[in-house]
Protein backbone atom coordinates (compact mmCIF):
# COMPACT_ATOMS: atom_id res chain seq x y z
CA UNK A 1 0.00 0.00 0.00
CA UNK A 2 1.28 2.98 -0.57
CA UNK A 3 2.25 5.40 2.60
CA UNK A 4 2.83 8.63 0.31
CA UNK A 5 -0.97 8.63 -1.01
CA UNK A 6 -2.65 11.96 0.17
CA UNK A 7 -6.46 11.53 -0.98
CA UNK A 8 -8.01 15.18 -0.90
CA UNK A 9 -11.04 17.22 -2.38
CA UNK A 10 -10.73 17.73 -6.08
CA UNK A 11 -9.75 21.19 -6.88
CA UNK A 12 -10.75 22.98 -10.73
CA UNK A 13 -6.80 22.66 -11.56
CA UNK A 14 -7.18 18.47 -11.27
CA UNK A 15 -9.69 18.96 -14.04
CA UNK A 16 -7.24 18.29 -16.92
CA UNK A 17 -5.45 15.16 -15.15
CA UNK A 18 -9.20 13.93 -13.90
CA UNK A 19 -10.49 14.48 -17.42
CA UNK A 20 -7.12 12.46 -19.27
CA UNK A 21 -7.71 9.75 -17.14
CA UNK A 22 -11.22 8.74 -17.65
CA UNK A 23 -10.78 9.65 -21.53
CA UNK A 24 -8.03 6.58 -21.47
CA UNK A 25 -10.49 4.37 -20.19
CA UNK A 26 -10.81 2.16 -22.74
CA UNK A 27 -13.49 0.16 -20.99
CA UNK A 28 -15.94 3.42 -19.50
CA UNK A 29 -17.61 3.66 -22.40
CA UNK A 30 -18.72 7.19 -21.24
CA UNK A 31 -17.33 9.15 -24.28
CA UNK A 32 -14.56 10.95 -22.44
CA UNK A 33 -12.41 13.12 -24.59
CA UNK A 34 -9.54 15.33 -23.79
CA UNK A 35 -10.53 17.12 -26.88
CA UNK A 36 -10.00 20.70 -25.95
CA UNK A 37 -13.95 22.04 -26.96
CA UNK A 38 -15.34 19.26 -24.35
CA UNK A 39 -13.61 20.99 -21.60
CA UNK A 40 -16.23 23.28 -20.77
CA UNK A 41 -18.37 20.51 -20.27
CA UNK A 42 -15.95 19.46 -17.41
CA UNK A 43 -15.76 22.68 -15.65
CA UNK A 44 -20.06 22.88 -15.57
CA UNK A 45 -20.14 19.22 -14.20
CA UNK A 46 -17.24 20.27 -11.47
CA UNK A 47 -19.34 23.06 -10.37
CA UNK A 48 -22.55 21.58 -10.34
CA UNK A 49 -20.49 18.79 -8.45
CA UNK A 50 -18.54 21.70 -6.28
CA UNK A 51 -21.87 23.17 -5.35
CA UNK A 52 -23.72 20.39 -4.03
CA UNK A 53 -24.03 20.09 -0.46
CA UNK A 54 -24.37 15.91 -0.87
CA UNK A 55 -21.54 15.33 -3.03
CA UNK A 56 -17.84 15.30 -3.26
CA UNK A 57 -15.40 14.83 -5.83
CA UNK A 58 -12.01 13.52 -4.26
CA UNK A 59 -8.49 12.72 -5.59
CA UNK A 60 -5.51 10.50 -4.69
CA UNK A 61 -2.33 12.11 -5.03
CA UNK A 62 1.39 10.95 -5.28
CA UNK A 63 4.31 12.81 -5.40
CA UNK A 64 2.09 15.73 -6.16
CA UNK A 65 0.55 13.78 -9.43
CA UNK A 66 -3.48 12.77 -9.78
CA UNK A 67 -3.31 9.38 -9.76
CA UNK A 68 -7.00 8.66 -8.80
CA UNK A 69 -10.10 9.54 -8.11
CA UNK A 70 -13.94 8.59 -6.48
CA UNK A 71 -16.89 10.52 -6.28
CA UNK A 72 -19.36 10.70 -2.94
CA UNK A 73 -23.35 11.32 -3.22
CA UNK A 74 -25.28 11.23 -0.19
CA UNK A 75 -29.07 10.10 -1.09
CA UNK A 76 -32.07 10.05 1.64
CA UNK A 77 -34.70 7.13 1.14
CA UNK A 78 -38.01 6.94 2.98
CA UNK A 79 -36.94 3.12 2.79
CA UNK A 80 -35.34 1.97 6.21
CA UNK A 81 -37.14 4.94 8.22
CA UNK A 82 -35.63 7.78 6.07
CA UNK A 83 -31.98 6.10 6.24
CA UNK A 84 -29.10 7.81 4.55
CA UNK A 85 -26.42 5.88 2.15
CA UNK A 86 -23.29 6.98 0.98
CA UNK A 87 -22.98 6.50 -3.46
CA UNK A 88 -19.35 5.68 -4.41
CA UNK A 89 -19.24 6.47 -8.09
CA UNK A 90 -16.54 7.02 -11.08
CA UNK A 91 -13.70 5.35 -9.25
CA UNK A 92 -10.74 5.56 -11.30
CA UNK A 93 -7.15 4.68 -10.87
CA UNK A 94 -4.77 5.79 -13.14
CA UNK A 95 -3.68 2.88 -15.32
CA UNK A 96 -0.26 2.99 -14.45
CA UNK A 97 -0.68 2.93 -10.84
CA UNK A 98 -3.10 -0.22 -9.89
CA UNK A 99 -2.26 -2.61 -8.13
CA UNK A 100 -0.59 -0.59 -6.27
CA UNK A 101 -3.13 -0.13 -3.29
CA UNK A 102 -4.51 3.07 -4.91
CA UNK A 103 -8.25 1.76 -5.00
CA UNK A 104 -8.34 0.50 -1.94
CA UNK A 105 -6.91 3.41 0.07
CA UNK A 106 -9.46 5.43 -1.83
CA UNK A 107 -12.19 3.10 -1.18
CA UNK A 108 -11.24 2.90 2.65
CA UNK A 109 -11.51 6.82 2.68
CA UNK A 110 -15.28 6.89 1.10
CA UNK A 111 -15.96 4.20 3.90
CA UNK A 112 -14.94 6.12 6.93
CA UNK A 113 -16.41 9.37 5.87
CA UNK A 114 -19.48 6.81 6.00
CA UNK A 115 -18.99 6.22 8.73
CA UNK A 116 -18.28 9.46 10.39
CA UNK A 117 -20.95 10.86 9.14
CA UNK A 118 -23.23 8.45 11.10
CA UNK A 119 -25.05 6.06 7.58
CA UNK A 120 -25.28 2.66 7.47
CA UNK A 121 -24.57 1.65 4.24
CA UNK A 122 -22.24 2.87 1.20
CA UNK A 123 -23.33 1.53 -2.40
CA UNK A 124 -21.18 1.66 -5.84
CA UNK A 125 -21.96 0.40 -9.05
CA UNK A 126 -19.75 -1.09 -11.13
CA UNK A 127 -19.55 -1.25 -14.86
CA UNK A 128 -20.63 -5.55 -16.20
CA UNK A 129 -17.69 -5.54 -18.57
CA UNK A 130 -15.40 -4.96 -15.16
CA UNK A 131 -14.56 -8.67 -13.55
CA UNK A 132 -11.45 -7.25 -11.95
CA UNK A 133 -13.44 -4.36 -10.95
CA UNK A 134 -16.00 -6.79 -9.27
CA UNK A 135 -13.57 -9.01 -7.61
CA UNK A 136 -11.40 -6.20 -6.14
CA UNK A 137 -14.88 -4.52 -4.58
CA UNK A 138 -15.65 -8.05 -3.30
CA UNK A 139 -11.80 -8.34 -1.33
CA UNK A 140 -13.21 -5.46 0.47
CA UNK A 141 -16.24 -6.45 1.66
CA UNK A 142 -18.69 -5.57 -0.90
CA UNK A 143 -21.24 -7.87 -2.09
CA UNK A 144 -23.30 -7.90 -5.81
CA UNK A 145 -27.09 -7.41 -4.09
CA UNK A 146 -28.76 -5.56 -7.09
CA UNK A 147 -29.27 -5.39 -10.68
CA UNK A 148 -28.89 -2.46 -12.52
CA UNK A 149 -30.65 -1.00 -15.12
CA UNK A 150 -29.83 2.54 -17.35
CA UNK A 151 -30.94 4.14 -20.76
CA UNK A 152 -29.71 6.30 -22.39
CA UNK A 153 -31.66 9.22 -23.15
CA UNK A 154 -30.00 11.05 -26.43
Amino acid sequence: MPQDLNIREACKDDLPALVAMFAADALGGHGDTTEPEAFPDYVRAFAVIEASPDQALYVAERGGEVVGTFQTMVTTSLTGRGSSAMIIDAVQTRADMRGQGVGGLMIEFAIAEAKSRGFGRVALTSNAVRKDAHRFYERLGFKPSHLGFKMALK
